[in-house]
C-alpha cells in the first residue's frame, strides 16, 4: 500500500509542479495538422504527407472505403481516399488514426496496459462514431460533425499514458490493478486536458477530455460528450445501473438514441464492428 500511495502522491505533485512527463503527438501527425492550417494547402500536397506513413496511409484507404462514407465504389490510393475525405476533416481524422501510435512501451507490463487502454479506447469510439453517424441522419443542420466525435472519442482517455509511465518506475502497483484504475479514475481527466492543450487543440477537445467521466456536468443540449458517455455505457465503464438508466432515458429523449434499449440490437452491434474495423 505505501507503494501504491506513493506513486499516486508523486502524479498529484507533478500535475501541481506541471513537471508530468507528457506523450508528445506523432510527427506525421503534427505534420498534417500543419498543413491543413495553412490556406494555400491543396489535396495533392496533403496526399504527399501522408503517404509518407504507411499507418496513416492504411488508415485513410480504411476510412475513405468505410460504410460511414456509404460509397459503393472503392478508393486505391492516398490521393484518392484524401479527395473522398476532404480536406476539413482530414485534420481530425489523420490525428485520430496517429494517436494509436503513442500507446507503446518497451516495458511488457506497461504495455500489456496500454494495449488494454488503446483496446478500450476504440470499442467507446466505436460507439460513439456509430452514434453520431446515425444522429447526423436525421440531424443534417447540426453543428457536431463526424470528424471531431472521432478524435475526441481517440483522445478522451489520453490521461492514462503518463499515470502507466509513471507506474513503471513502481512496479509492485501492476500487482494491484484495482488501485491502478483508482488512480486512473482520479487523475486521468486533469492529466487528459492537459495533454490536449499541450498539443494545441481546441478547448473544446479539452473540455471533453476533461469532463467525460465527471457526471456532475450534465449538457442540456446534445453534445460530443453524451455520445462517449454512451460508449463507456456499452462498454460498462460507468457502474451504477441507475445512473446509466437515467443517461440513456436523456438520451433517448434528446434524439441521440432511437429507444432506450437500441444498443442492445445486432444491426447496432455490426456498425460499431464495422467502425472498428477502421482501427484494427
Amino acid at each position: 500500500m505505501a507503494t501504491e500511495n506513493a506513486l499516486y502522491t508523486i502524479l498529484v505533485e507533478k500535475i501541481k509542479q506541471d513537471t508530468l512527463v507528457l506523450p508528445t503527438l506523432p510527427e506525421v501527425a503534427l505534420k498534417v495538422r500543419t498543413a491543413a492550417d495553412d490556406p494555400d494547402i491543396n489535396l495533392g500536397q496533403m496526399s504527399d504527407i501522408i503517404a509518407q506513413d504507411p499507418a496513416l496511409s492504411l488508415g485513410m484507404l480504411k476510412v475513405a472505403n468505410s460504410a460511414l462514407l456509404g460509397r459503393s465504389v472503392k478508393v486505391e490510393t492516398v490521393n484518392q481516399a484524401v479527395t473522398r475525405i476532404g480536406l476539413r476533416q482530414i485534420k481530425s481524422i489523420a490525428t485520430a488514426m496517429a494517436i494509436e501510435q503513442v500507446f507503446v512501451s518497451k516495458n511488457e507490463i506497461v504495455s500489456m496496459y496500454m494495449k488494454k487502454s488503446w483496446e478500450k479506447t476504440i470499442d467507446i469510439a466505436s460507439v460513439a462514431i456509430s452514434l453520431m453517424t446515425i444522429y447526423l441522419k436525421d440531424h443534417k443542420h447540426t453543428s457536431l460533425t463526424l470528424d471531431t466525435i472521432t478524435l475526441a472519442a481517440l483522445v478522451h482517455n489520453i490521461g492514462v499514458l503518463p499515470i502507466l509511465t509513471e507506474a513503471e518506475n513502481h512496479q509492485d502497483v501492476f500487482a494491484n490493478p484495482t488501485f491502478l484504475q483508482q488512480a486512473i479514475i482520479k487523475l486521468s481527466g486533469k492529466i487528459s486536458g492537459t495533454i490536449t492543450r499541450a498539443w494545441g487543440f481546441s478547448d473544446e477537445f479539452t473540455e471533453l477530455a476533461e469532463s467525460w467521466s465527471d457526471l456532475t456536468i450534465l449538457p442540456a443540449e446534445v453534445h460530443y460528450l453524451d455520445f462517449i458517455r454512451a460508449g463507456a455505457i456499452y462498454h460498462n465503464v460507468f457502474k451504477n445501473e441507475s445512473t446509466k438508466e437515467a443517461l440513456l432515458t436523456s438520451y433517448t429523449k434528446k434524439g441521440i438514441l432511437p429507444e432506450v434499449d437500441y444498443m442492445q440490437c445486432d444491426e447496432f452491434a455490426d456498425m460499431c464492428n464495422d467502425v472498428k474495423a477502421m482501427f484494427s
